[in-house]
């Protein structure tokens, strides 16, 4: 009975030390299949959206936070045409980079949307994190569509808001 207890912990143990596991959006393999591997159209409109995300928000006071998991859309809104996706940075509250998520640029299908996950977990964007994209589409297409979708759940509580992107310079 002894050594059933300690081997029962001992496994215990184990399974508590395990690694925590890659972060859902940021393997390059999530990207492999969308790769764009000819080079773009010189006579394709160039655009940038930034687009605001929030991986924590402030609960009771500014000294608690709580976290969120973040869905962030890419959306093609052609019904003819192809998007390209050049980048999607992520940075912090502070205006930090933290990663881009593909090296090479991707495509969206006409109507296709693609997503990023921000794990609840992930706490490296903070209460203020965005997101810059740069894309291309043919010049009389519409701007690709990006929009944030914030939830979390706890119990038989839960929140979830929405953030949309908007054009810059």
């Amino acid at each position: 009975m002894k050594n059933d207890c300690l081997l029962f912990l001992l496994l215990l143990l184990l399974a508590s030390c395990t690694n925590k596991a890659e972060l859902s959006s940021i393997s390059p393999t999530n990207w492999a299949d969308r790769t764009v591997t000819q080079a773009l159209d010189d006579s394709l409109t160039v655009g940038k959206t930034y687009l605001s995300i929030y991986s924590q928000i402030y609960s009771l006071s500014e000294h608690r936070t709580h976290d969120l998991t973040a869905t962030v859309s890419m959306r093609n809104t052609s019904t003819l045409d192809t998007a390209y996706i050049l980048s999607a940075s992520y940075y912090d509250t502070k205006g930090q980079a933290i990663r881009n998520y593909f090296s090479q640029p991707i495509f969206l299908l006409p109507m296709e949307t693609v997503e990023i996950v921000i794990d609840e977990e992930d706490e490296t964007g903070g209460t203020g994190a965005n997101f810059l994209f740069e894309w291309k589409v043919k010049e009389a297409a519409d701007p690709p569509f990006f929009e944030g979708v914030m939830i979390s759940t706890s119990g038989q509580q839960g929140l979830s808001f929405t953030t949309q992107g908007i054009l810059v310079k």
